[in-house]
C-alpha cells in the first residue's frame, strides 16, 4: 500500500509534468493502434481469468437439454452411461424428459435446468445432450451474470452455436463446441474432445490430406478460397443458428475475430442467404479470418446444374473478403468431429489449412 507521503510525491511530479508541458506527443494512429492493442491485452486476461477449471476423472457432469427432448429415460440411460465411460458422474437436470411439442420442456424449466446446473458447486461442467431447436428461447431467462461469477465449462454443438455465443457476448468462461453427450463418441472425437476438456491442450488442426486408392485423389487437402495467415479470439458454430441472432444483444463482437462456421441439411442457396444476412449485418467486415467445417447434406435436392455449388457459394461470399479464409476442417454434423474452443485467442494460415489454437480453453 502506498504511504501518504508516496501519493503526494506521486501528485507533485504529475504537477511537476503538467507545468513543464508534453515532452512527446503521440500520433492519432499510434494512440489508437495502442488502445487497440491495450483494449485486446485487457481481453485476453479477462478470458484468462474467467477459465473454467480443467475436468478431472470422478467429477460431476451435469446434462441438460436447452433445446430438443430426449425421448424417453431409456435414452437418457444410455447418455448417462456414455458419461460414466468418460470417467465422470452423470447428473441429470429435473426436467431432462420433459416435453413440450418439439422441446425439451417449457423455456422456463429448461432455463431453470441450465442455471441450476451452473450454481451447483459439485457440478464441474455442463453439457448438452441434444441440439434440435430452442436454445435461443431461453437466452433472456438466463442470468449471465452469475454464469460467469462461476466460471464451469459448457461443451454441446449445433443449436446449442446460440448459448456459446450468448456466454462469450456476455464475457463468461470460454466453451468447447463439440459432440453433445447423445453423440456416438467415436476414439476421433473423444481424443479431441478429452485433451481440450481435460488436458487443458492447444492442438493443431489441419485438414486431412489422405490420398485414396484410386487415380482420383480423396481429401486431398484444404480448399483454401482466400490464402494467408490470421489471428484473433476464435467465435462461431452452426451458421444458421448463429445468423438467426444478428441484432440481438446475444451476438459478441466479431472484431478481428477467427470465425468457424458449420451446417448441415441446408441448400446451397441457404448458404449463400445467411452468409449474405452476415454480411448485410457487418459481421463479415470484421473478421480476420474465417474456417468453414463441414456442411452436411447441404445441397438442393433438385441437383442440375442451375444451381450454385456450395464452393461456389463459399467462394463467391467469403474467398472476396479478402481476409485468410479456408474449407474442409472436420467440425460439424459429423461422427469424427474435432472439439473447437469458443472464446480463445486462435491463428489459422488458409493455404496450408491449419487451425493453431494459442489458449487452454480450460484452467
Amino acid at each position: 500500500m502506498l504511504s501518504r507521503r508516496h501519493v503526494l510525491e506521486m501528485v507533485g511530479l504529475g504537477t511537476a509534468a503538467a507545468l513543464a508541458g508534453p515532452v512527446w506527443s503521440a500520433s492519432p494512429a499510434t494512440v489508437t493502434a495502442n488502445a487497440t492493442a491495450n483494449e485486446r491485452q485487457r481481453e485476453r486476461l479477462q478470458r484468462e481469468a474467467a477459465r473454467a477449471p480443467r475436468l478431472r476423472e470422478g467429477d460431476v457432469l451435469g446434462l441438460v437439454a436447452p433445446a430438443g427432448f430426449v425421448g424417453d429415460r431409456f435414452g437418457v440411460e444410455e447418455i448417462a452411461a456414455t458419461v460414466r465411460a468418460m470417467g465422470l458422474v452423470p447428473r441429470l437436470a429435473p426436467n431432462l424428459t420433459a416435453r413440450a411439442g418439439y422441446l425439451a420442456g417449457s423455456d422456463a424449466a429448461r432455463a431453470d435446468d441450465l442455471m441450476a446446473m451452473f450454481a451447483d458447486d459439485e457440478v464441474r461442467a455442463v453439457m448438452a445432450v441434444r441440439g434440435g431447436w430452442g436454445t435461443a428461447r431461453i437466452l433472456p431467462l438466463l442470468d449471465f451474470a452469475a454464469i460467469a461469477a462461476k466460471p464451469k465449462l459448457f461443451c454441446g454443438f449445433s443449436d446449442n452455436t446460440a448459448l456459446h455465443l450468448a456466454l462469450a457476448a456476455h464475457h463468461c468462461a470460454p466453451s468447447i463446441h463439440g459432440p453433445n453427450a447423445s453423440a456416438s463418441w467415436n476414439p476421433f472425437a473423444w481424443d479431441s474432445f478429452r485433451a481440450l476438456a481435460f488436458e487443458g491442450a492447444t492442438p493443431r488442426y489441419a485438414v486431412e490430406r489422405v490420398a485414396g486408392t484410386s487415380l482420383r485423389a480423396r481429401g486431398t487437402g484444404p480448399r483454401t478460397l482466400h490464402g494467408g495467415k490470421a489471428q484473433g479470439r476464435l467465435l462461431g458454430g452452426n451458421l444458421t443458428v448463429l445468423s438467426a441472432l444478428c441484432g440481438t444483444p446475444y451476438l459478441p463482437d466479431f472484431t478481428g475475430a477467427i470465425l468457424f462456421l458449420e451446417d448441415t441439411n441446408e441448400s446451397e442457396y441457404r448458404i449463400d442467404r445467411m452468409l449474405t444476412q452476415l454480411a448485410l449485418a457487418g459481421v463479415l467486415d470484421k473478421v480476420a479470418g474465417i474456417v468453414f467445417g463441414q456442411c452436411t447434406g447441404c445441397h438442393n435436392p433438385d441437383g442440375g446444374f442451375s444451381n450454385y455449388t456450395l464452393y461456389e457459394v463459399l467462394d463467391d461470399r467469403l474467398g472476396k473478403l479478402g481476409v485468410p479464409a479456408f474449407q474442409g476442417l472436420s467440425f460439424g454434423h459429423i461422427a469424427n468431429q474435432l472439439a473447437i474452443p469458443v472464446g480463445v485467442e486462435a491463428r489459422i494460415d488458409a493455404d496450408a489449412g491449419t487451425l493453431d489454437v494459442l489458449e487452454a480453453v480450460v484452467a
